[in-house]
């Protein structure tokens, strides 16, 4: 395994497919909100407003505080992860990649982060600690409380603001409301796979949603929280985004959530990934598709 391969698979960077489709989400709501309003980018540090430049800056922030975010949760639980059977394999246990090499992998990443951000605008800068702060701190959250699921989904919404203010420099309700359904459903479907070490986390003293409540009031949860999923993406289409293409994406993407949870039960989990990665996955590239594709129809 080629060195690019084993930290591609340390941060499991086809996960990425979660949060981006939304940060993409929240640039192109940014592009429409400037042009709607006759205003251009803000040139940054070297005189560059190019959509195009913004754009690029955006996807690697992303890509530098996510790798950054898993890498250092990798490196927290290394010692934890050698003990599961379902986590054994991974790259720091197994002694693929060492935990002082995933340590500094971390930082170079959270430097790249900071180094892109202050290339966008200042404000971008500035909040780069307190995003920083929030995707690192969810690593130790398993540890002391069961919102764990909470923190990581607080941490994934921060993708379509950002983009948003990435772009425009201002906080507006629309993608405020985009990240909140962001939170929702993410929270929602890391409580599914976390599932899977319920029996774990109570022998460990981990704190996790299906540990406190077991499986059957879990998923329950679970549902309860892709319900508020849905009624945030209906609002968004009644009061925002009222368009045939942003409805086709948000019955489709309300489809994905139903069938995550048709197919995995209390007492069958053999289709928790199915649930976790496929299902999820292809919810957040439709939608991001029908919604960007809203937009660029109405510029």
């Amino acid at each position: 395994m080629t060195t690019i391969k084993k930290y591609l698979s340390l941060i499991k960077f086809s996960h990425t497919i979660f949060a981006m489709p939304f940060a993409m989400i929240g640039f192109f709501l940014g592009v429409q909100f400037l042009h709607s309003n006759h205003l251009s980018l803000e040139k940054n540090i070297l005189g560059i407003n190019s959509v195009m430049y913004f754009l690029i800056l955006v996807v690697l922030c992303m890509v530098f505080a996510r790798s950054a975010a898993m890498a250092f949760n990798r490196y927290l639980d290394y010692k934890i992860d050698a003990i599961n059977p379902r986590t054994a394999v991974r790259e720091i246990p197994s002694g693929v990649i060492s935990p002082q090499n995933a340590l500094i992998f971390t930082l170079f990443c959270c430097l790249l982060f900071v180094a892109c951000t202050y290339a966008i605008n200042k404000l971008c800068f500035y909040l780069s600690f307190v995003a920083l702060f929030v995707v690192l701190f969810y690593s130790y959250t398993k540890r002391f409380t069961a919102l764990c699921h909470l923190i990581l989904g607080l941490g994934l919404s921060l993708a379509p603001i950002g983009a948003f203010v990435a772009v425009t420099g201002v906080f507006k309700i629309l993608p405020v409301l985009i990240s909140l359904l962001v939170l929702t459903w993410v929270s929602g479907f890391d409580i599914i796979y976390a599932l899977q070490d319920e029996e774990f986390d109570k022998k460990n003293n981990l704190n996790s949603i299906p540990a406190l409540l077991g499986k059957k009031k879990a998923l329950q949860l679970s549902s309860f929280l892709h319900l508020i999923t849905a009624l945030l993406i209906i609002t968004v289409g009644i009061v925002y985004l009222n368009s045939i293409y942003f409805w086709i994406g948000a019955f489709l993407f309300m489809g994905m959530l139903i069938y995550q949870h048709s197919i995995v039960k209390p007492d069958d989990l053999r289709r928790v990934n199915i649930a976790f990665m496929t299902a999820n996955g292809i919810a957040s590239v439709v939608f991001a598709f029908f919604v960007i594709l809203d937009i660029f129809l109405k510029s």
